[in-house]
């Protein structure tokens, strides 16, 4: 009994200790995925479920960040960055806001690398009330397998295998062609169809809800099948 009673002494002593957040991130999965030297951006979306004003600011950046990557804090159209300027980097929230202008900028450098980030922002005046923003990454080398149609140049897909995006580059040398994409089943059951658009550099395929398998995808040009690749999906 007594060692009960203790027990929920240093229980009740404790509770003070405990993390008091009061924002949450409503963004899921913040993942960057991409091929060498690319930049991407990324919004984030938070809300103050308190109801009082809240101020943070940016604590710490941690994570595996390669020296020829860069990333940038951005609030409305002012950006940061959170390896010189955390001071800097300030959020002022209103009772129940979700805030929507708060962005992520990510240079993925020049090497293949995959690695995370966290950015911890805390309240100055408690700092028990803070909330933490946790990224992946991953940066692909794409195949130099390039198809060299006389109307178009089209690479191989990356990631691959891909578990959310695949990417495919192309570009137009006659803007006037009519060019698609058509992506199959393993046993040749059609899955999607996308048209290319010659003022676009890239295609992006969302293969989050496709079974894990293989899958190809055959490049058409004015109605003529030109190429067929490869690609995996996994989870």
């Amino acid at each position: 009994m007594t060692r009960i009673f203790i027990f929920l002494c240093c229980s009740i002593l404790m509770l003070p200790l405990m993390v008091d957040a009061q924002v949450r991130v409503l963004s899921e999965n913040i993942e960057f995925s991409g091929k060498i030297g690319s930049s991407h951006r990324k919004s984030l979306i938070i809300q103050n479920e308190s109801k009082e004003n809240k101020e943070y600011t940016l604590k710490y950046l941690r994570g595996n960040i390669g020296s020829s990557q860069n990333i940038k804090v951005c609030i409305a159209d002012r950006c940061f960055d959170p390896k010189k300027d955390l001071a800097k980097v300030k959020l002022n929230l209103k009772p129940g806001e979700i805030f929507t202008d708060l962005y992520l900028e990510f240079d993925l450098g020049i090497t293949e690398l995959r690695g995370n980030f966290d950015l911890h922002f805390a309240n100055p005046n408690n700092n028990r009330d803070m909330f933490l923003i946790e990224a992946v990454y991953e940066v692909y080398n794409p195949s130099v397998d390039e198809t060299n149609h006389k109307d178009i140049s089209l690479g191989s897909v990356y990631p691959n295998p891909s578990n959310s995006v695949a990417q495919i580059d192309y570009e137009f040398k006659n803007p006037n062609a009519t060019a698609k994409i058509a992506v199959n089943s393993f046993i040749g059951n059609p899955v999607a169809e996308y048209q290319l658009d010659p003022m676009q550099k890239s295609l992006v395929i969302n293969v989050a809800e496709l079974n894990p398998g293989v899958y190809f995808y055959t490049l058409f040009v004015d109605n003529k099948n030109i190429v067929t690749k490869k690609l995996v999906v996994k989870k």
